[in-house]
């Protein structure tokens, strides 16, 4: 039975991915959250190439051991996002959630990044 979860988990990203497509000056901003990390990458589909990221394993963050996939480390992972993200001079992105719902530790993240200077 998970594997059939996983299998249609994996179609709603690709389905989302068709649409959902970042470029140089608008770079996708990919969200991603496991049972004990949240990962966030800014992409520019065009190149292939990430342009800057954060997370709570990263080395950059304070007190990343006490971090974990839950709203409160959403709200700094989104802060932190967006810094690394205006420090490589992106000021404007496309939220791509992976398949899941906006509302939780996603909105929190998403809102933490707009109210440190993103633009959506």
């Amino acid at each position: 039975m998970a594997n059939l979860k996983q299998k249609h988990e994996q179609l709603r990203r690709w389905r989302i991915r068709k649409k959902v497509i970042g470029t140089k000056d608008r770079p996708r901003m990919s969200v991603r959250f496991t049972g004990e990390n949240i990962y966030v990458q800014f992409v520019d589909d065009a190149a292939r190439i990430t342009l800057a990221s954060a997370s709570t394993v990263a080395k950059s963050i304070s007190d990343r051991d006490k971090l974990a996939a839950n709203v409160a480390s959403a709200k700094r992972i989104g802060t932190a996002a967006a810094e690394a993200a205006r420090s490589k001079g992106i000021k404007q992105i496309v939220f791509d959630r992976n398949g899941a719902r906006y509302h939780g530790k996603v909105k929190a993240l998403a809102d933490a990044a707009r109210e440190a200077g993103l633009q959506f």
